[in-house]
C-alpha cells in the first residue's frame, strides 16, 4: 500500500531532507584521494548527528556504517572500512539517510576522486540526467512506470546500461515503503500518481552490463563485469504541480 503523507509529514521529512542534502553537499569538498571510506562514513556520521537527527542506515537490516559508501564497480551497500583507500582517478557513491521525528530522507550521488577519465565523467553526468529525466514525470495524474521508462530511456541512449535488481521506493516513516520504483520498463504502468506520495528515486547506472554479484560480506553489490557503476538519488514530493525535491538544497 502507498501510503500518502500529510502537510504536517511533509513538513518534518522536508527538515530531514535539507540535512541529508547538506551531508551530500559538504562531500563534494571533502572527498579527495588518500581517505578512506571509513572517514567519509565519520563524515556523514557528524554532519548528521550535530543537527540532533539519527544516521538512518545504522544498524538498518544489520548494515554496520552510518553510509553506503561503494568505490568504482560497486553499485550500493559499500561498507565503509578503515583498510578501503580512495585512489586518483576512482569514482565513489554515498547513499545517505537521515531521520527526524520518524521520518526518513533518502539521496545519494556519485563523485570524482581527484582527476578522473573523461568516460567516468559522462558516466556520472548521464546517471545524474536519467534522474532528471525520470522527475518529468514525478507528477500527478502519470504512471509509476512512465518516470522508469524515462530514466531507462536516457541512460541507453548514452550507452550505459540500467541496473535491474535494485530499485527506488517509498520512504516516509519507513525507510522502505511501497511501491517500488524500478529504473527501466514500458511507459503506462503500475499506479497513477497522487499529491502526498514520496518517493526515493535512485537511478543506478552501468558502465557495461546490468548484471551483478554480491560480495562475500553480504551487502556490498558490484558489477559483474567490474565495470563502473554510478547512483544518484533524490527524496521527491508529488505535490500539485511540479514535484519538490527534498534532499535537492
Amino acid at each position: 500500500m502507498i501510503v500518502i503523507k500529510s502537510k504536517e509529514e511533509i513538513g518534518l521529512m522536508r527538515e530531514s531532507g535539507k540535512v541529508t542534502g547538506h551531508v551530500l553537499n559538504a562531500l563534494s569538498d571533502y572527498i579527495k584521494p588518500g581517505l578512506t571510506t571509513l572517514d567519509i562514513d565519520d563524515f556523514v556520521r557528524e554532519i548528521i548527528t550535530s543537527h540532533k537527527m539519527i544516521p538512518t542506515f545504522k544498524d538498518y537490516g544489520g548494515f554496520p556504517g552510518n553510509a553506503c559508501v561503494s568505490v568504482n564497480d560497486e553499485i550500493v551497500h559499500g561498507i565503509p572500512s578503515a583498510d578501503r583507500v580512495l585512489q586518483e582517478g576512482d569514482i565513489v557513491s554515498v547513499d545517505v539517510g537521515s531521520t527526524y521525528k520518524g521520518y526518513v530522507s533518502d539521496a545519494a550521488r556519485t563523485y570524482p576522486v581527484g582527476k578522473i577519465s573523461e568516460e567516468a565523467q559522462r558516466l556520472i553526468d548521464v546517471t545524474r540526467q536519467s534522474f532528471f529525466a525520470g522527475i518529468k514525470y514525478a507528477r500527478v495524474g502519470y504512471r509509476l512506470s512512465d518516470i522508469s521508462h524515462a530514466i531507462q530511456c536516457e541512460a541507453e541512449a548514452a550507452g550505459f546500461s540500467v541496473i535491474r535488481d535494485f530499485v527506488g521506493h517509498g520512504v516516509g516513516r519507513e525507510l522502505h515503503e511501497d511501491p517500488q520504483i524500478p529504473n527501466y520498463g514500458k511507459p503506462g504502468k503500475g499506479p497513477r500518481l497522487a499529491e502526498g506520495m514520496v518517493f526515493a528515486i535512485e537511478p543506478m547506472i552501468a558502465e557495461g552490463t546490468y548484471e551483478v554479484e554480491t560480495l562475500g560480506n553480504d551487502w556490498t553489490v558490484v558489477t559483474a563485469d567490474g565495470k563502473l557503476s554510478a547512483h544518484y538519488e533524490n527524496t521527491v514530493v508529488i505535490n500539485d504541480g511540479e514535484p519538490e525535491l527534498l534532499t535537492l538544497i
